[in-house]
């Protein structure tokens, strides 16, 4: 058995190596426009990546757990309009304790383990990339400094910026430009159906 695990461990291993040499060849002309740049379109990348699989990876369990919690929350919401409003409190309140608290936890605890795996693992995993790739004594070859980004601070001190802190804060920055755009243009869409003509909507 523990020759099987050190097989798979050194097999491991070995494809972690092939990935890496991978993106180096695939990164590599990102380091001419410098490190900044190389690491912020690695975040980009791992951002769309996240963004994609979120939306298009979804497991089984967690569609039919989906479609269990619409159909239990509609009916709790049907009997809510009982014309006897404590009867209808009182149904829903057998709905909540017999099926809905128990999906929802489900669909919850899914949605959970469903995120982890499509936005929190692709971003961990080019963390380590970067961490790996862009760490001091790479800095130093490829750029001939050990750092990414250097200012001073209201002090005058210097502030340097390392590769896994400038990932962060483009992943950071990144969803929150994401999030901005998809508002402004959201808003737009919604003007351009209220106002199809182009026109002012009136006063």
């Amino acid at each position: 058995m523990e020759d099987f695990l050190d097989s798979l461990w050194f097999k491991i291993l070995i494809l972690i190596d092939h990935i890496k040499t991978f993106l180096d060849l695939v990164f590599s002309p990102l380091n001419s426009l410098g490190p900044a740049f190389a690491i912020f379109t690695i975040a980009f990348i791992t951002v769309l990546i996240a963004k994609f699989l979120t939306k298009n990876f979804k497991t089984k369990r967690h569609k039919q757990l989906q479609k269990e919690f619409v159909y239990y929350y509609n009916l709790r919401q049907e009997a809510l309009k009982c014309e006897d409003r404590e009867k209808g409190k009182l149904l829903a309140k057998n709905i909540d304790q017999a099926e809905l608290n128990k999906v929802y936890y489900n669909y919850f605890l899914e949605g959970f383990l469903n995120g982890l795996l499509t936005r929190y693992l692709p971003i961990f995993s080019f963390l380590a990339y970067v961490n790996e790739a862009y760490k001091p004594e790479n800095l130093l070859k490829l750029f001939g400094r050990e750092y990414v980004l250097k200012f001073r601070n209201f002090s005058g001190e210097e502030i340097l910026i390392g590769a896994i802190f400038w990932f962060v804060i483009s992943v950071l920055l990144i969803y929150l430009a994401w999030f901005i755009i998809g508002r402004i243009f959201s808003k737009y869409i919604t003007e351009k159906k209220t106002n199809p003509d182009g026109k002012p909507a009136p006063a």
